[in-house]
């Protein structure tokens, strides 16, 4: 029989041996725990591919790279930890090579359909906008208007709701996704412009009428964020919006003769129609698409930390009031692209909008058209918006061929855009001086309603160029800078023409245009100034330099991850990461 000391040596090192053994069986079990959640997780998205770099304590939190310029990135900075650090636990995904949800990749039947309703929205807003431009004499009868000031409020009001509607919905859309703010706002829109045929007295229109260009505004802050999903085509939007601008007039003035309610009920049955449409749109926004695919996966797998990259993102009242829609404002007080970009563009659109008062001054007055027959006028503006579309493509294969040959001006960023402004912007004061001194009884009328010719190419190409440029320039902060732009012409829309009357008969039809030919003239010197100084423009630019510190950054991480994962991934499997990743940081901001 052993001694006591002995069997207790005995019995610990058996003991040791036994700890030692079921430590490093749970070890294995949890090894294979981990891996089998991580092939459920994969089996069940299938085409979604889960983006994890291991650390000590767990998967990496994915950085989400490019976030707002300084102020954003030091108020939320303590959301998002710095690469060498990890939050446990953490599966995030995102779109996969060849993945059928990355609307990338959708069908070209889908995207036309998406892009069509999208377009549809658009023409509503735009038609709404000018709907009354034939009606208001109408109006005035009907309700017993006599100041000239407040008869032109039908269309001023619907446009001071251009003004808050892009800078709340722009921002919402990249948050919430896309389908639902315009659904939502686009059902409003019907309702108002019903109420506007109901409207029992004036200041209840006059209200209606603000309203509906607060929801109608939707369309226009989030159909180029919609593009963007699917792809950057402005040509197809750009025609459709300038011919059912030219459209609206047209229309309200023949049915107005019958009953002005009659205009509206007109757009309600467009709107109605519309709506049925606007239902069956998909969600197009990558980050909302993972984000349901995610909550999707932690249903069915039972997973709770599978994360979509926004939802990493923390949201709240202080985000929303101090970053997000205050962008806008800031790109225009610090961002010299973004002010003069406003500037040009607004005096533009006031113009147009000035043009609603002006024409019927001009056919009705001067040349003693009836009110439908005077909306005809503007069917020349919808042919010059064709003409520019003519332009616009010429110049694209111009700029690929030159792409193909590596000419040297194509690698500027500002010959891509705005040699179309530097044409488009003389061509608009030619037209206002063509306009001008062609409207004469002892001219026939076919000459200034000529004039609008080039006043359509030249309004539709000083858009598309400088609009464009924008977008370029400014990448991921593309949506609010285009907030600000659409909330800033929408000020100008709707406070220029309460002077048109006024300015046209104080200074007669030749003179009134000339101020705007001249106004115009200084005006079309911003793009050659772009062209010239716009690379030391955007050096400057505390958001451009935001952008490129963020791709520098999101590069080498792409790198260091591409280069870790070597021994474990196919060719194909890297492939996919690297794109599934750089879809998820750049749409997630």
């Amino acid at each position: 029989m052993l001694p006591l000391p002995e069997v207790h040596e005995l019995l610990a090192k058996g003991t040791d041996k036994i700890e030692q053994s079921v430590s490093a069986t749970e070890e294995k079990l949890s090894s294979i725990r981990e891996e089998m959640e991580s092939l459920k997780v994969d089996l069940y998205a299938r085409f979604g591919k889960t983006s994890e770099a291991r650390t000590p304590s767990g998967p990496k939190h994915v950085q989400l790279g490019a976030v707002d310029a300084e102020q954003r990135y030091k108020i939320k900075k303590e959301d998002h930890p710095p690469p060498n650090q990890s939050v446990p636990s953490k599966v995030v995904i995102s779109f996969g090579h060849g993945d059928p949800e990355n609307p990338y990749n959708w069908s070209t039947g889908r995207k036309i359909f998406v892009f069509s309703v999208g377009i549809v929205s658009v023409v509503n807003s735009t038609l709404g906008s000018s709907l009354p431009s034939g009606a208001i004499d109408y109006l005035a009868e009907y309700f017993h208007v006599t100041s000239q000031a407040q008869l032109v409020l039908p269309i001023s009001l619907f446009l001071v709701g251009y003004v808050f509607g892009p800078i709340v919905f722009a921002p919402l859309s990249e948050s919430y996704g896309r389908r639902i703010i315009m659904v939502v706002t686009f059902v409003f829109f019907t309702i108002f412009t019903m109420a506007c045929a109901l409207a029992p007295n004036w200041p209840f229109f006059l209200v209606f009428r603000l309203l509906c260009g607060i929801t109608a505004s939707s369309a226009i802050a989030v159909i180029g964020g919609l593009c963007a999903d699917l792809y950057n085509d402005p040509i197809i939007r750009g025609r459709a919006m300038a011919f059912f601008m030219a459209l609206a007039p047209i229309i309200s003035g023949f049915i107005s003769v019958v009953s002005w309610r009659w205009t509206f009920w007109i757009g309600l049955i467009i709107a109605g129609i519309s709506l049925a449409f606007l239902f069956f749109m998909p969600e197009t926004y990558g980050p909302t698409i993972l984000q349901r695919r995610a909550e999707r996966m932690r249903k069915e797998t039972g997973n709770p930390n599978i994360f979509a990259p926004i939802e990493l993102e923390k949201k709240g009242a202080r985000q929303m009031m101090t970053i997000t829609l205050t962008r806008p404002i800031r790109m225009i007080l610090f961002e010299a692209i973004v002010l003069f970009t406003c500037i040009y563009v607004s005096i533009a659109y006031a113009i147009f909008y000035l043009f609603f008062q002006a024409y019927p001054l001009i056919f009705e007055g001067t040349y003693g058209f009836n009110t439908g027959t005077a909306g005809l006028a503007f069917l020349a503006i919808a042919v010059g918006a064709f003409l520019s579309v003519a332009i616009f493509m010429y110049w694209d294969s111009v700029l690929v061929r030159a792409k193909k040959t590596d000419a040297p001006w194509t690698l500027i960023e500002e010959y891509r855009r705005l040699p179309l402004a530097c044409l488009g912007g003389p061509l608009y004061v030619i037209s206002l001086l063509w306009l001008g001194w062609s409207s004469n009884v002892k001219v026939h009328w076919i000459v200034p309603i000529l004039s609008g010719i080039p006043f359509g190419i030249g309004f539709m190409l000083i858009f598309m160029a400088l609009l464009n440029y924008v977008t370029d320039a400014y990448e991921i902060f593309a949506a609010s800078a285009m907030a600000a732009t659409s909330a800033c012409r929408s000020i100008f829309g709707a406070v220029l023409p309460i002077a048109a009357k006024p300015m046209y008969k104080s200074l007669g039809i030749a003179w009134a245009s000339s101020l705007l030919a001249f106004l115009s003239l200084g005006m079309s010197i911003i793009p050659f100034v772009f062209i010239k100084y716009g690379d030391r423009i955007r050096s400057n630019s505390k958001f451009c330099q935001e952008l490129r510190e963020r791709q520098r950054q999101y590069e080498e991480e792409q790198e260091r991850e591409l280069g870790d994962s070597v021994a474990s991934s196919s060719p194909e499997q890297k492939a996919d990461g690297t794109e599934s990743t750089r879809h998820g940081c750049v749409d997630a901001v």
